[in-house]
Order: C-alpha cells, then structure tokens, then sequence
C-alpha cells in the first residue's frame, strides 16, 4: 500500500473508530496489555538488535508498556460530555477526536515512546500513523501487528517507512490533524514549524539536561546508587536522565566516592546477557558525537574525574567530568554515558546552577527536608520534580517538559484530552 493510500485508510478507519464506545477501546487495550506482557521476550530481543539497550532493559521497556497499556484500559472516561450549571436548558462540552495524528519518534526507546503516545491518542478516538527512527523500522511493524493482533481495526495504528524527507509532505496532506515528536530540539522545531503553518496541533517532547540534586541531608548511599542508574540506564541514552549531578559543597569529600563507586559497577557488555548492566551506544556516530562533546568540555577546562574511554565503535567505560559555570557543554545534551558534576555552595547556588540552561524537563532532588524540597518544587523550572528518587516517567502522572524541552503532556489523564477538541454545547 503506498503511502496516500495508508493515509486516506487511517481517514477512513477514524470515521468508524470515533464511533465505538470508549469501554469497547478500552476492552481491546486489554488484549493489547496481555500480547505484549505475553511476547515481552521477542520484542525486547528485537529492541536490542536495533539500537543495542541491554537485553534485562528491552523486555522491562515492553513490560512498562503492557502496564501502561492497563492503565488506560481501566481509567475513568473523562471524555464523556460534561454538563455546566449555566442558566440554560443545555450547557455541555463534548471532546471530539481530532482524526489521524502522525507520530514522530525516536530510537531510544523504540516501543514506549510511540505507545505512550498512541494509546490514549487511540483511546480518544484517534487514528495513528507512525515515522519511527529508520533504525527501528522492525519495532514500528511489530507495534502494528500486536495492534491487529489484539483486534483493533486495519488502520487504527499504521507503520510509515518513510525517512526524513518525507515528513515534511505527510504533515502537510489535509488528512493529519496533529502531530507528536519526540526527539531533538532541532528536529522538534522543524516539525513544530511545519505544524504550525498548517494550522494543526503539535505536541513536543524534546531534549533535557536535568539537574540530580544532592544536599547535605540526604541518603548518600541511596542518592549514589540512584544517581549512576539515573546517568547509565539506556547508556545514558534518556531524555530525561540525570546529566547534571549538583553537590552540595560542603560533602562533596564524602558523597563523591561513594558515587563513583557506584557509577564504575556499570560496565560494558554483551547486551544479549541478561546480566548485562550497560551495552554500546545505538549507533557508532552517537559515540563520535559523545566523544567529541567530551574533548570540548575537558578543552574548556572540565576536570576529569573518570575518562570517557571508548573500548569499541559504540562502547564505552563510562566517564565523569567537573563542570564549572560558563563551559559550553552545559548549552547542549550529553546522550550517552557521560555525567556531569557541579559543586553548589548552598540550596539557592544549587537552584540557580539547576535553571541556568535552555532545558527544563526533570529535575531530581535528594533531601529529608520537607522545606527544603518545597524550595525546589516551587522554584526548579522544569515539567518534573523527583524527590529521593530518579526521574522515570509513570503512567499515572503527566510527563511533558518546560522551556526548549518543549510542551504538551503525555502519559496521565490529562494525554487523553491532547488530540482532541473540547466542544461547547449550549442553549434552550
């Protein structure tokens, strides 16, 4: 089917799918939940052969999507018209379904970054046509088939092949109603850009470099553990992972050793183990851009604290850098295993050092506190702020970010009302 047709099919399919009641939706996103906890093993095999992520990872990413999956198949409709006091015989909103909405989306976590946005665009009434990275090409067609598999319509969720190039001309044909990317900023505001000229609705998850706070009151131990896995799951893959890790001056003496200590348990292997903590890089020109950003740190006076050393075209031993106020590095994202310390003299110093750069997606920030933590809920720029723990993204609560990390909310009750108009009804 070439690609007008699979897009004049996604049209035809949300005529018919915006009809079907919501528990009905609901009922074949239980069937998708029990596939993929089903075939967990086979999808997550497939992930790692496409962009490398430690097998142990792949099938714990397809897990969580089963888990999302769930969730929306049990959430309240909140959808449904809802009726205002006014002084009129009728006064409702309705929220209706936008229609074919192109998703946009990246490598790094092949299978949830493009379910979290499909189901509750689906479960509103939506029909899905995906761009996946080219590199997950086999993920994008596996999502496809688990959709037909678990009864959903021919044309509910579609895999475009398509590069680059052509986005550009699908977003633009009169049959997309919106868009949602994950990805860079650079591609993010292209996107946006064409979206916006055509008058369709955009949706944006974009790069981070969060802050991973450390004070003197918190759990060393539990902060340190936290904090390598927060920088090396994925191989730091993560728009969201911690990239920053802000201590507190006065323990830094204490609190870094036993960080490293935890940050060198992660080390290279074969991503096919199960008991493989950190495998290679997606792709060898990630690990050339990473390498590069790293000798443009250390040239503009980072401290080496543990060397970035690159062991294979895509593997590295994870390194660690001090970072001053005023490197260039701090204006990018680092994607990949390289972490970044800074030293704050005291909670303002570290808030100031948090918001002073152009993202603002997750902040973590580690103290027993409670007015402390306060400080930093009310006061760190970003879409999220963790307490005691890394950031990770849950089903049950928006995750979107602030600033260049772009706008709009997936995951949660609020991504239902994304891709959809809210209708106002009223009169005698």
């Amino acid at each position: 089917m070439n690609l007008n047709n699979k897009l004049a099919a996604a049209h035809q399919t949300f005529e018919e799918w915006r009809k079907i009641p919501f528990p009905q939706k609901q009922k074949l996103l239980i069937k998708l939940a029990a596939l993929l906890e089903k075939d967990a093993e086979k999808f997550g095999k497939n992930i790692t052969r496409e962009m490398n992520k430690p097998i142990s990872q792949s099938i714990a990413e397809i897990k969580k999507c089963a888990l999302m999956a769930r969730y929306y198949a049990e959430a309240e409709n909140i959808l449904k018209p809802e009726k205002i006091k006014t002084e009129f015989r009728v006064s409702e909103i309705h929220y209706v379904p936008l229609g074919v909405i192109l998703g946009v989306m990246p490598w790094n976590f092949p299978f949830w970054q493009v379910l979290r946005f499909a189901v509750p665009a689906i479960l509103a009434g939506n029909t899905v046509v995906l761009k996946h990275a080219s590199i997950c090409f086999g993920s994008g067609k596996m999502i496809e088939k688990a959709f037909l598999d678990a009864g959903f319509p021919k044309g509910v969720f579609q895999n475009l092949e398509i590069g680059h190039a052509e986005v550009k001309s699908v977003l633009e044909n009169p049959l997309i109603k919106g868009v949602s990317l994950t990805g860079s900023e650079k591609a993010g505001a292209e996107v946006a850009s064409i979206a916006g000229k055509n008058i369709k609705k955009s949706l944006l998850e974009l790069g981070g470099s969060d802050a991973f706070i450390v004070l003197d009151d918190a759990n060393f131990q539990k902060a340190a553990e936290s904090g390598a896995k927060a920088r090396l799951a994925n191989c730091g893959q993560a728009c969201n992972a911690g990239k920053r890790f802000i201590i507190q001056k006065n323990i830094e003496k204490d609190f870094l050793p036993v960080f490293i200590k935890e940050y060198q348990k992660f080390a290279p292997g074969n991503p096919m183990k199960k008991e493989t903590n950190l495998s290679g890089m997606a792709r060898p020109d990630l690990a050339d851009e990473l390498e590069k950003q790293y000798k443009k740190a250390v040239k503009n006076g980072a401290e080496i604290i543990l060397p970035l050393e690159r062991i294979s075209d895509t593997q590295f031993k994870p390194g660690l850098i001090k970072v001053k106020t005023g490197n260039p590095i701090l204006r990018e994202e680092l994607f990949g295993p390289l972490g970044m310390v800074m030293i704050a003299k005291n909670d303002e110093d570290a808030l100031k050092l948090a918001n002073d750069i152009p993202f603002g997606l997750a902040n973590a920030v580690w103290t027993k506190n409670k007015k402390r933590q306060q400080f930093f809920i009310e006061n760190l720029e970003s879409g999220t702020v963790s307490l005691n723990k890394e950031t990770s993204s849950d089903p049950r609560l928006p995750f979107g970010g602030a600033k260049s990390s772009g706008y709009g909310t997936e995951l949660s009750m609020i991504a239902l009302k994304e891709f959809v108009t809210a209708k106002t009804v009223v009169g005698n």
